[in-house]
């Protein structure tokens, strides 16, 4: 078995579908997860590589402070490269020049990236986290007096369902005071 944030995963289960046992990790967020670690889709947990399993116990303990990901340029398919037909000095004026325009064009991207993240994973909140930010959202709910809240607070359903005869489950679930 291994064990990922106090959580046992099962050693005979998809890798993929093992993540989802974790709180606030869904399907679609472990099929992200396997991705950027390079876990196949058929992977069983049993599988996975030692630095698979640190790599990923580390980025789900502080996403956010994880390195980003590498980017590889990639050459298209039909790529061949051309004989020169000018001279080694031109060739070399017109590298550097092309590298001082994109090196600016590159700081340029990155202070666009810092404004508005692009990897949707910095920004995961799973576990602990997320419970306490449920909690949060709950208690300010109550605080303000929503409907919402007073629904929260009488421990009865929230989001419309009846009453009269199926409410047993949201009594359960609403009398625990997640605030």
């Amino acid at each position: 078995m291994v064990h990922i944030l106090g959580i046992n995963l099962p050693d005979n289960q998809l890798a993929r579908f093992a993540l989802t046992s974790i709180y606030g990790v869904g399907p679609h967020l472990s099929h992200r997860l396997c991705a950027r670690f390079q876990i196949h889709d058929k992977c069983r947990v049993k599988d996975l590589t030692p630095l698979q399993t640190t790599s990923l116990a580390s980025f789900l303990q502080s996403p956010k402070t994880a390195l980003p990901l590498p980017q590889y340029p990639l050459a298209p398919v039909n790529f061949v490269a051309r004989p020169p037909s000018k001279s080694i000095q031109e060739l070399q004026a017109e590298f550097n020049a092309a590298r001082t325009a994109q090196k600016q064009k590159r700081e340029e991207k990155l202070l666009q990236l810092e404004k508005k993240s692009r990897d949707p994973l910095t920004e995961l909140r799973i576990e602990s986290e997320l419970r306490r930010e449920i909690r949060e959202n709950i208690a300010h709910q109550r605080m303000i007096g929503s409907y919402v809240g007073r629904r929260h607070a009488m421990h009865l359903p929230v989001r419309g369902q009846r009453t009269q005869t199926n409410a047993k489950t949201a009594r359960k679930l609403n009398n625990l005071d997640r605030w």
